[in-house]
Order: structure tokens, then sequence, then C-alpha cells
């Protein structure tokens, strides 16, 4: 280690045993605002590392994670990113930043203490470090947010390697939290052969996690507070809602614009908004700048909510599902079916349009399709499931009410899939199964 570096771990080290003295943050914000202008969060664990050997409690240490975190806030949370209103999709990710560094620290915390425990020791800073994994997991849904709904708003503008380089570097995160959470199960019940490989797999991770948060608070997040317009951040609150935020949502943002999607987007970037752009994000920017002018709707096209398709391409789509489709408007007759090019359900065709859909079956089973009819409508049941056979292949058959936004009723669909190979061979199909 360096000497500057050497200094800046004492010094930060100094910091954190005033903060657990009970120094308040202010207080040590302004005693030591030089010194923490020059440290990064990966220089936190390290000092973390230092007060542990010398005697410091890991209790005492989790304890102030959080007051760690209120420290250096200012560090995390570039200047730029300072006038971000509370309730802003910015300030919520920040904030979920906030709760996976506290976790990256415990995790870092408790692989140190592994690394130095005896076998009888060992398991407790397992159970302790499968806890953090365990509510690691959930934060997918962090990088998730990034991925689909930050990331095409910057490929729009032909930044391609940005999200590309930084995809991966979450993907591995991920893949990684798998592995640990293997090794750990691996550990509680051979802790003397696995406890050294969790401890560095865990320093690992949590290195990687830290790498990650000042990524995105230092180089992305003040990059597309420059590039995106208001009506691009409504858009995204709205999907990231959909999605799920891993924090409460203490205010709630109002933007004045209205809602406007990647294939919305012009692409450009104006000489002004390249240079207020963070240097790192500059050159990687500029390097393959080249704005994406598709245009995602052609002339003729059906507008859905979810995007358009021409007519020949629904057709196609309906053809190409796995699954067969009858449905009856609020008249109960039959409006539309579709047809499996992967496997036939019931016998159907073209005579059956504008007919009652209770006609459609044989007479033995007129009044349970009437009841079934009528309790979709009444909003008794919101679907019925059946499971049956046709020749030797099994069919499950889903009859659904469906409803439009407002909870009116406007038809009845029906479902069939064949599962025959499902039912039949299990264990097959369980071989197929690809984690991803």
């Amino acid at each position: 280690m360096s000497q500057i570096s050497r200094e800046k771990i004492e010094t930060l080290k100094n910091i954190l045993k005033e903060l657990h003295k009970g120094s308040s943050i202010e207080e040590l914000k302004r005693k030591f605002k030089d010194a923490l202008e020059g440290i990064s969060p990966s220089d936190i664990p390290l000092a973390e590392q230092e007060l542990l050997e010398e005697g410091i409690p890991i209790s005492e240490i989790l304890r102030l994670c959080d007051l760690h975190i209120e420290l250096l806030r200012d560090l995390l949370c570039p200047a730029e990113l300072k006038s971000i209103p509370k309730g802003h999709p910015l300030e919520l990710l920040s904030r979920e930043n906030e709760r996976i560094y506290k976790l990256a620290e415990a995790l870092n915390i408790y692989a140190e203490s592994l690394s130095k425990a005896e076998p009888n020791e060992a398991i407790s800073y397992l159970r302790a470090i499968i806890d953090v994994v365990s509510e690691l997991r959930r934060f997918r849904l962090h990088y998730r947010k990034i991925q689909m709904l930050i990331f095409p708003y910057l490929e729009r503008r032909g930044i391609t390697a940005v999200p590309r380089v930084l995809w991966g570097k979450e993907d591995q995160a991920v893949l990684k939290i798998r592995e640990l959470a293997i090794l750990i199960e691996r550990g509680l019940s051979d802790p003397s052969s696995y406890a050294k490989s969790v401890a560095e797999k865990a320093r690992e991770l949590a290195k990687d996690l830290t790498d990650l948060i000042f990524r995105e608070e230092r180089i992305l997040f003040p990059s597309i507070s420059v590039l995106f317009s208001e009506g691009e951040w409504a858009a995204i609150h709205e999907e990231a809602k959909r999605i799920g935020y891993l924090i409460p949502i203490e205010v709630e943002w109002t933007p004045k614009a209205k809602p406007i999607l990647p294939h919305e987007v012009s692409g450009v970037i104006t000489p002004e908004q390249i240079e207020k752009l963070p240097d790192e994000f500059r050159f990687a920017a500029i390097a393959t700048l080249a704005p994406d002018t598709y245009q995602a709707r052609s002339e003729g096209d059906l507008e859905f909510e979810t995007g358009f398709l021409s007519r020949d391409e629904v057709e196609a789509i309906f053809r190409h599902l796995p699954i067969e489709l009858t449905y009856a408007d609020t008249n109960d007759r039959v409006v539309f079916f579709s047809e499996s090019i992967f496997r036939k359900g019931f016998a159907r065709t073209k005579t059956l349009i504008g007919r009652r859909v209770e006609y459609c079956h044989p007479p033995r089973l007129e009044s349970l399709i009437r009841n079934i009819v009528n309790e979709l409508k009444g909003g008794k049941i919101d679907h019925r499931e059946y499971w049956t056979r046709l020749g030797d292949r099994i069919i499950r058959v889903i009859v659904t009410a469906v409803r439009d936004k407002d909870g009116n009723y406007l038809g009845t669909l029906e479902m069939v899939e064949d599962l025959t190979e499902i039912v039949n061979n299990p264990e097959e199909v369980k071989k197929k199964i690809i984690i991803l």
C-alpha cells in the first residue's frame, strides 16, 4: 500500500473511531472535510478490517453502518445530484444504493471475521453471511430498473458501450450472489473445508457491489441527470413503480411533463450536454456516439398500450403461441379464436363466429358453461381452471374474465394448452431448466 493510501486509511480509521465515540456527523464532516474528499467507498472496508483487528467488536461496527453511510453521503452523491427532489427516480435509486452499500459493508465485515474464525465459530458467521446474501438477492430489482429503464434511453442516443459494460458487471454480481449462496450451503455442512472459500468469495462480492455503486453514483447518475428530460423521467418512474422499488416512497414525485418513451426521443445530444458530462462518461459516450433513428411504428400499425404491430404480425403471433384462445364478448357470443402451429386443442371452425358460447359445447356442459360465464361477469370469480383429456393428450383449460382498466367486463377468454409432456415427463422437463 502506497504512503498516500496508508494515510487515507489511517485518517478514515480515526474518523470512524470518533464516530463510534459519539461525535456528530456534521462535526466530523467539518473537521475532516479535506480528507473526506479524497476517500473512495472502497477505502471504507479496508479501514473497517483494520478496526476489527484492533479489537473493535463486529457488533459495534455493524451497529453504526447507517452512520458510516450518512458520513459518506456527500462522497456517494455528487454535487450534480444534490438538487434532485425527493421521490424522483434518481433519488430512489440512490437510496437503494445506500441499502446495497450497507449490506456490502456487513458482508465484508462478516467475511473478514470468518477468515480468522476457528471451525467452531465459523457456523455463526456463515449463517450471518447467508442472511445478508438472502437480502442481496432482492436487489436484482435495482439492476433490472437500470437495465430496462435507463439503458434504452442511452442506447437511443447512440451510447451503447456504457450500458453493455455496466450490465456485464451487474450480471457478474448477480451470478456471484448465486454462487456464494451455494458455497455457503456447503460451508454449513463442512465449515472447515469451505469457510476460507466463502470468506474470499464474500469479500470479492462486497468489493464488486461497492464498485458498482461508485460507478452509478459518480458516473452514470450524474450523466443521465444531464441527458434525460422530465418526460423521460416521468416514463421511467411510471415503469419503475411497476417493477417495484426496494425502499419506501416517502414523497410522491409528480412530473409536470407527460411520459416520453425511448422510441419517442430524438437521440440528439447537444454540445452543452456533452460539456456537462463526467469525464469518464463523456469519453466513452463520444467514442460510440451514433443516435438511433429507428422508427418503432410503421404506417398502418395498430397501436397498443405496450407497442405497435401490423395486422399480419398480430395474426402470426397468435399462430405462434403454444396456446389456443377463444373469446366471447359481453353478449356471450364468440367473436374470435386463434389456432396454434404447435399443437391442436379442441376442434373449432370459422362457423363459430357469432355463436352463443355455451352452444359451442356439448349440451351436458351448457349449464356449467353458462354458470361460469355468469360468475365471471358478476365478479364472483376471476377465473376457472380445468384439466381434461383429448385422446392421449392432457389439456389444461383456463377460463377467465377480461376486464378493462376500470374493471368493466369486456368478455370471457378461454385458453387451451397441451401440457402432456410436462405432466408425463416432469423429470425430463426439469433437465431442460436453465438458470438465467
